[in-house]
């Protein structure tokens, strides 16, 4: 009987590339997880609600924020749900589980776990790029350089794993610069992505954000439900729903179509590693911080709101509009002045907050207000643009304004 023929086997690790644009099942199943983190990053915020814990939670988020983005960027890149890739990415799944399951103890029992299964989320990354890479010099440098700053970060995180107080904190703080910083100094002309592939994908991770936003309110109400607590959950809604509008109405678009006619190569890398690696982490991060206080709000619908809450949540409102102002400037470089008037206000109102000390309503309300006003006046002021962006088709063009 023949051998059959060498070249005809197929290799036992394969990764195919991406052809199409639409987000896989895998892909949508992967960002599940994000979820738990997610939740366990407001909650570390918010039980109990404090400074220090506010800067754990959104260091945490950070570091996991950029394992999901290393993902982003591979699925753009290979089919998911092809070869040994769909495997590999089921054993992700249950380290970034794993981490997800750690982050209330992050920086206390549980560090070092925590460094170890972050560390196997970004080593299994690593490995799948290196495999999608072979027959792309240009790729495979990119990743060499991906694979340094990844080191870096993990190492430090189990280092910091070893550290205490103040230190440990140092540390995960640089361990997320300098891992987040790998992408901008080793440059951007080798990677390759889908454009409205890779859009898709972080629209649908700012989804994830806002559920946990809705979930908030579930998880904050009393377990009597009172007309505190309706007023809230209507309140929290409305405030959900405008940051939704605000991202998904007219700025996503754009920024996809953006991303779609930039030229293939270093212009566009760079255009997603800015507008969507980099400044959809502030987004993310706003979003968490107004859950923790639309959280603590619905719990405590009486009393007045501590200052901590007070400044997550419309501080965090405040941090969500001023990355949609540097999103747009980095897309169509122009500034969004109504944006960046109302993220000033309502960091004057945070402020204004803690001093005055308001029952939680009236500030979830101020906060629905400003945002809720804001979109009132983009809809006032700029509707035959906000339709023309609309109406046009994948690709078809940018509107200026």
């Amino acid at each position: 009987m023949n051998e059959p023929d060498s070249s005809s086997r197929t290799p036992r690790l394969s990764a195919v590339l991406r052809e199409g644009e639409q987000v896989t099942a895998l892909e949508l199943f992967f960002d599940l997880v994000f979820v738990l983190a997610l939740t366990h990053c407001t909650s570390l915020m918010a039980e109990p609600a404090s400074w220090l814990n506010v800067l754990k939670g959104l260091l945490v988020l950070g570091v996991l924020w950029w394992s999901w983005v290393g993902y982003a960027w591979l699925t753009s890149v290979v089919d998911p749900e092809e070869g040994s890739v769909r495997l590999v990415m089921f054993a992700a799944m249950a380290a970034f589980l794993v981490a997800a399951l750690c982050v209330p103890r992050a920086f206390g029992a549980n560090a070092l776990l925590f460094a170890l299964a972050y560390g196997a989320v970004r080593v299994a990354h690593i490995g799948l790029f290196w495999l999608a890479s072979r027959d792309d010099d240009a790729l495979r440098h990119s990743v060499r350089g991906l694979a340094g700053s990844t080191a870096v970060g993990v190492g430090l995180l189990v280092v910091a794993a070893l550290a205490g107080g103040t230190l440990q904190i140092a540390i995960w703080a640089l361990a997320l610069a300098l891992d987040g910083a790998g992408p901008f100094l080793f440059g951007a002309d080798g990677w390759k992505l889908v454009p409205s592939h890779f859009a898709e994908r972080h629209g649908a991770i700012v989804i994830i954000a806002l559920g946990e936003s809705i979930a908030a309110i579930g998880v904050g109400a009393d377990s009597t439900v009172g007309t505190g607590v309706v007023l809230g959950a209507i309140l929290g809604t409305a405030v959900a729903g405008a940051l939704w509008w605000l991202y998904f109405d007219v700025v996503a678009i754009v920024a996809e179509r953006r991303l779609m006619k930039a030229q293939e190569g270093r212009e566009r890398n760079e255009i997603a590693r800015d507008s969507y690696s980099y400044l959809h982490m502030p987004m993310v991060a706003g979003i968490a911080l107004v859950a923790v206080g639309v959280k603590k709000t619905l719990g405590h619908v009486g009393e007045p709101l501590a200052a901590v809450p007070a400044v997550a949540l419309l501080g965090g409102g405040a941090v969500y509009l001023l990355a949609h102002v540097a999103f747009r400037w980095r897309n169509v470089h122009k500034l969004s002045r109504q944006r960046a008037v109302a993220a000033v206000l309502l960091g004057l109102l945070a402020w204004a907050a803690v001093e005055l000390r308001p029952l939680p309503l009236v500030t979830l309300a101020t906060l629905a207000a400003v945002l809720s006003g804001v979109i009132l006046y983009e809809a006032l002021r700029f509707p035959e643009l906000r339709q023309r962006i609309r109406s046009l088709p994948k690709g078809g063009g940018i509107a200026p304004g």
